[in-house]
């Protein structure tokens, strides 16, 4: 069966994460303390103990769930799984995608992802910005709802996650009148999202420009399989269209409904793995594609049936 692995961003992480995958596999731990050197903080602490206001922090969220995805990576690559033909990985889940494609080094990505979290953390003051849900609507009629507000104060269409199910991101009083207006237009559901940091909208641009510098000085190697990227919902013809992507990516939506069709579609995967805490990605994919299975790991016993099921006759079916 041929699969993809991917990865989940912020939001996935809860207290306790990845204890069971840890207790029997111990390369865990160690992706955890190389990281928690590199980070300079007690990760794996952290993960086990909480408390959850902090994991919510962004600047302990990504180093987190960028650490727990590469931790899981490890185990799939020593469960004899074998090679995806492709990955991709959820706004910050791109990151560990590129380090699981060897286009970055786990160090480099440690370093990326470190000021990524305090680019955007400081790039809105405390209280200006966030993200909103809208569930129900067509995702071109989001698109233009945002675009009839957008102006001196931002709203725009973030993260297309599934058929019916669009975040957008922006200035708190853009995003609370969106959710009214969304509501008189067939919306089954809009909602204001526990999220401080307004992601992947025009108020990232500043943090986008630092991290842009910031790669300018990091190596980056030829993907050894390809990496699907948020942005354009492809992978990248060559290494300066996925650095160019990878510059604007803080700023730019997510297409993952795109991102999932993509990998059916252009590389004839039959199945996905998703490595790393939680099940979100695997219930936008039900949502994106019935037909499409997609198999989470975070524990020994996920990770166990996750490679049975890959490698048995007729799985997924």
């Amino acid at each position: 069966m041929t699969f993809a692995v991917v990865f989940p961003g912020q939001g996935s992480q809860k207290v306790g994460m990845l204890s069971e995958l840890a207790a029997e596999h111990p390369g865990v731990a160690e992706v955890f303390a190389e990281a928690s050197n590199l980070f300079e903080q007690d990760l794996w602490t952290l993960a086990q103990n909480g408390p959850a206001e902090a994991l919510a922090d962004t600047r302990v969220t990504q180093p987190l769930m960028f650490t727990s995805g590469v931790a899981v990576w490890r185990c799939l690559q020593g469960s004899g799984l074998g090679e995806p033909v492709a990955v991709a990985g959820h706004s910050l889940g791109e990151f560990v995608a590129l380090v699981a494609a060897g286009v970055l080094s786990f160090a480099d990505g440690c370093a990326l992802v470190k000021q990524r979290a305090m680019f955007m953390a400081d790039a809105v003051p405390e209280g200006e910005g966030g993200m909103a849900a809208l569930l129900g609507m067509d995702d071109e009629d989001v698109v233009a709802l945002c675009e009839e507000l957008n102006g001196e104060r931002v709203v725009q269409a973030a993260n297309f996650n599934s058929p019916g199910q669009v975040v957008i991101s922006g200035h708190l009083d853009a995003l609370q009148r969106a959710v009214e207006a969304a509501k008189t237009r067939g919306a089954r559901k809009a909602m204001m999202v526990p999220v401080s940091v307004p992601n992947h909208s025009a108020l990232m641009q500043d943090a986008g420009a630092k991290l842009a510098e910031l790669m300018d000085g990091l190596t980056f190697n030829e993907p050894q399989f390809p990496v699907v990227q948020n942005a354009q919902a492809t992978a990248p013809a060559d290494q300066a269209a996925l650095l160019s992507s990878l510059k604007k990516h803080v700023f730019s939506p997510v297409r993952w409904t795109q991102s999932v069709q993509a990998l059916k579609n252009d590389y004839g995967v039959s199945a996905l793995v998703e490595a790393g805490p939680g099940k979100v990605l695997t219930g936008l994919s039900k949502r994106i594609d019935k037909s499409l299975p997609c198999l989470p790991v975070d524990s020994a016993e996920s990770l166990s049936a996750a490679v049975n099921a890959i490698q048995s006759p007729g799985a997924g079916a």
